[in-house]
């Protein structure tokens, strides 16, 4: 039975229809990672199932229970937001005591104090219990507020962009110590994010939104490799996915009712251009260190794709093209498969 349950639920504010028509099911112990930009209705899935807000339609449940009617506290819940929310005036200990200390827990005062223990070695605070949270880095700080979701041992965690507030180097390494932490626990958790490296490297089921639809729900692997739009495709990927008229491709592999073509960087080779297929010109090149990004223009049309830095490149060297597992879009976005016929991914 799945831990979380949205069953056609939808939720509008005034003329915006925020969530439509969302059935969502996540099992116990699953991380789940909700990937959109903003405005995709991703935060008000959250709330709706923190509580915080009442759908117009449809139920939520938690542990097998309707929980639609029940306030916040009721569900067992806990949620981390994008800001720290931490109580400035108190050390990290008592912001962690915090929630413990609630008249409807009742915990003893050596439960708290190991609680508190076990969740500050999993988040590596263990040396910070006794600093007030002011005195915190940016990381620690955060690593705090997760903590203090941690402490409760609710039934399934929140997560609104938890991570977004932090430099690079810190959100790659709280990546890391989240997913790790996670593993540990068993815990369900259910992640917010616009961040595509967040989804691919944390979930084990990413879903795509837009406009309060869930437009695509699998795995990190399913969502990249058979995206089933245009718009999934362009969630995920670093360059984005190159999108050029079918037309440019030519011969008799294009489906007869394709008129977009995707090419991943890596699905694109480079080659001279005395060699059979398309001509391209270069650009530009980005070093990058191990690779190389080539920027190109086909026809009218731009493309981004990777090369060996060895490759001898240069802005303005005509080249030849060969394309490997293209995606095939029709009219509207939608996937369409080799035979013609709408793909599902």
């Amino acid at each position: 039975m799945a831990e979380v349950a949205l069953v056609d639920v939808s939720k509008s504010f005034g003329a915006v229809e925020a969530v439509r028509g969302l059935s969502l099911s996540i099992a116990d112990g699953e991380f789940v990672v909700l990937l959109g930009p903003t405005g995709a209705g991703k935060t008000t899935t959250l709330r709706l199932i923190a509580g915080l807000e009442r759908p117009d339609r449809g139920n939520v449940v938690i542990q097998r229970r309707d929980v639609t009617d029940e306030m916040p506290a009721e569900r067992d819940v806990a949620f981390v937001f994008q800001q720290y929310s931490l109580y400035p005036h108190l050390t990290v200990y008592d912001n962690l005591a915090f929630p413990l200390r609630s008249p409807a827990r009742r915990m003893s005062v050596q439960a708290i104090r190991r609680r508190i223990q076990q969740v500050a070695e999993l988040l590596h605070i263990e040396g910070k219990l006794d600093n007030r949270a002011t005195a915190l880095s940016g990381g620690e700080m955060q690593r705090v507020a997760i903590g203090r979701a941690l402490v409760r041992e609710p039934a399934v965690y929140l997560m609104d962009e938890p991570l977004s507030s932090l430099d690079a180097k810190l959100r790659a390494e709280l990546r890391l110590e989240l997913k790790r932490i996670q593993r540990e626990l068993g815990t369900t958790i259910i992640y917010v994010t616009h961040d595509q490296i967040e989804a691919m490297t944390m979930a084990d089921r990413i879903g795509v939104m837009n406009e309060g639809e869930m437009i695509q729900l699998g795995t990190p692997r399913e969502i990249y490799e058979q995206p089933n739009s245009a718009y999934v495709a362009s969630r995920l990927g670093t360059p984005i996915i190159n999108l050029i008229p079918a037309e440019l491709l030519g011969g008799d592999t294009v489906p007869p009712n394709a008129r977009t073509v995707g090419l991943r960087t890596e699905h694109i080779r480079i080659s001279s251009a005395d060699r059979h297929g398309p001509h391209a010109r270069v650009h530009w090149v980005e070093h990058l260190g191990d690779q190389n990004h080539v920027h190109l223009k086909l026809a009218d049309h731009s493309l981004v794709t990777l090369a060996d830095p060895a490759q001898p490149l240069k802005a303005g060297d005509e080249v030849s093209l060969e394309f490997s597992e293209p995606l095939y879009f029709d009219q509207a976005g939608n996937r369409v498969g080799a035979d013609g016929l709408r793909g599902h991914a």
